[in-house]
């Protein structure tokens, strides 16, 4: 077993088809999830006993946020599904954490990836913040590889 090495993230790149189609500052939601189902059965004696089986596995939404930067390939994406091209949105892709100087620490890759969700910043013109674009992929899986 190796030892963990402990980092401070630089940012978290998108990619698509082995291509990098944006660099983000946030990722949340790199999730895996088992249900748990209830099974009830009674001993010789009719005590109730209560044990957990794993139910069906489920992949929440994950979401990248990035400061908004003008381009529109997100957008593109995501107007495919809003036209109904839902079959052909769907992208197999990876997440990927780079650390300060932009080295691969470590990827999770996702299957058959839709953009559900598309917000484009909050524009104030008396604030300095940075408006952040994001973006939530739905999916069919998430492998750490």
């Amino acid at each position: 077993m190796t030892n963990p090495v402990l980092t401070t993230t630089s940012s978290f790149a998108l990619e698509i088809g082995g291509v990098v189609i944006g660099q983000f500052r946030k990722c949340s939601g790199l999730e895996s999830e088992t249900e748990a189902t209830e099974y009830k059965t009674a001993t010789k004696d009719g005590k109730l006993l209560i044990t957990y089986v794993p139910g069906a596995e489920k992949w929440p939404p994950f979401t990248l946020e990035k400061p908004q930067s003008g381009t529109k390939e997100l957008w593109e994406w995501r107007k495919q599904v809003l036209d109904g091209d839902v079959d052909s949105a769907r992208r197999d892709g990876s997440i990927v954490l780079l650390d300060s100087m932009h080295k691969e620490i470590a990827r999770w890759n996702f299957m058959r990836g839709w953009p559900s969700k598309w917000e484009g910043g909050e524009f104030d013109a008396s604030s300095n913040d940075v408006a952040m674009e994001k973006l939530t992929i739905h999916h069919e899986g998430l492998h750490w590889a």
